[in-house]
């Protein structure tokens, strides 16, 4: 959040013009006190942003780098991709490149496609309140796991730009690296459910946001193909988003899906336990979907109360094999972060957050052709 002139995140920059902002608003996840979370309801911002340097920031071996950024929001996507690949001294970064685009803009002359590991996930919530289906057996949550071909999600969905799950956290930040992700299984996917008892009648009850609809229009085709059983999608407009996250964060009506596609980003890569197991699990996460579990509670006790690195990456790793063994999610993919970047830019990304302090141009760099 950008909304006044001064420092802008760590201080490497200043704001000297235009504002990028939140609108929030609270909602409660249970009645104790601070038990709650902000909700996005509205992202105001100017059509142009400009940061330069600051030139006293503290830190001078991390940067800046650059003398002047200008955000253009303004400009669509689609308009900033033709000019980041088929000109030059437009645009030098597209952030948030979709897979589908990647191959374009590998074949630029003037770009180059950087893809990080990120700290970002989408997976499945099961509903774990609902007695109207066995997902409170874990026959049954086994069972969506291993209908998911989550290697053709990699290739087909995300262009190969994406990571399997094996857990709630990345494969390359810590999680539980001994695990291999839930095979592709039909025959046993459909054994499990049998034995789990779900109803011959009763259509799995899927649902996801705009932005995961292509993944979960393939977990349909998985699980029709792999369980045997229907499923019906329910895409939750845009408009209706807001509703939709005060019913999952409260939990005060029944919730309407038995599983949601859900993408997460989280901003601390130490300590995956800390935000994205406690806000898909915990008593006070805002995205559980099932009642607390005691055995849980208790890892996260311990996790939330240890200050010894060593041991605290020990519990993190439990807590990972926990909610693998119990299938607490249906784990899907860690995608990558995809930016298009101008070849004479020196480009540092992040798993977390988009910052620029270290990023610098060369001298072939359009603006120092100019500035020569």
């Amino acid at each position: 959040m950008i909304d006044a002139p001064g420092p802008w995140g760590s201080g490497p920059f200043t704001l000297i013009e235009g504002y990028s902002s939140l609108e929030n608003e609270v909602a409660m996840i249970d009645d104790r006190p601070l038990a709650g979370v902000w909700l996005d309801t509205n992202q105001p911002r100017t059509d142009r942003l400009v940061l330069e340097a600051n030139t006293d920031h503290w830190n001078k071996e991390r940067g800046p780098r650059l003398e002047r950024v200008v955000f253009r929001n303004d400009v669509p996507y689609g308009k900033a991709l033709d000019l980041l690949c088929d000109t030059e001294g437009e645009i030098d970064i597209v952030t948030e490149v979709d897979p589908s685009d990647a191959e374009r803009v590998q074949d630029s002359e003037h770009a180059r496609l950087h893809a990080l590991d990120a700290m970002r996930i989408v997976t499945g919530v099961i509903n774990r309140f609902t007695d109207e289906v066995p997902l409170n057996d874990v026959r049954a949550r086994m069972a969506l796991n291993l209908a998911v071909d989550r290697d053709r999600l990699v290739r087909e969905g995300f262009g190969g730009y994406a990571h399997a799950l094996s857990g709630l956290t990345p494969p390359y930040a810590g999680g539980f690296s001994g695990a291999e992700p839930y095979p592709h299984d039909q025959d046993e996917a459909k054994r499990l459910m049998g034995e789990a008892g779900w109803p011959a009648d009763r259509p799995l009850r899927l649902a996801a946001t705009t932005d995961v609809e292509p993944v979960a229009n393939m977990l349909v085709e998985d699980f029709r193909g792999s369980l045997g059983i229907e499923v019906e999608l329910t895409v939750i407009p845009d408009e209706d988003l807001l509703v939709a996250q005060h019913a999952l964060v409260e939990k005060v009506m029944p919730l309407p899906f038995d599983v949601l596609v859900h993408a997460w980003i989280d901003l601390n890569s130490d300590a995956p336990p800390a935000f994205i197991h406690g806000a898909y699990l915990a008593a006070d996460g805002p995205f559980r979907a099932g009642p607390p579990i005691g055995e849980f509670e208790d890892l996260m006790g311990a996790f939330a109360t240890e200050i010894d690195a060593g041991r605290q990456a020990e519990l993190a790793t439990e807590i990972d094999r926990y909610v693998y063994d119990e299938a607490l999610s249906v784990f899907l993919v860690a995608p990558q972060a995809l930016y298009a970047v101008n070849r004479h830019v020196d480009f540092v990304g992040y798993a977390t957050t988009f910052e620029l302090a270290e990023t610098g141009v060369t001298d072939d760099h359009w603006s120092r052709r100019i500035g020569g």
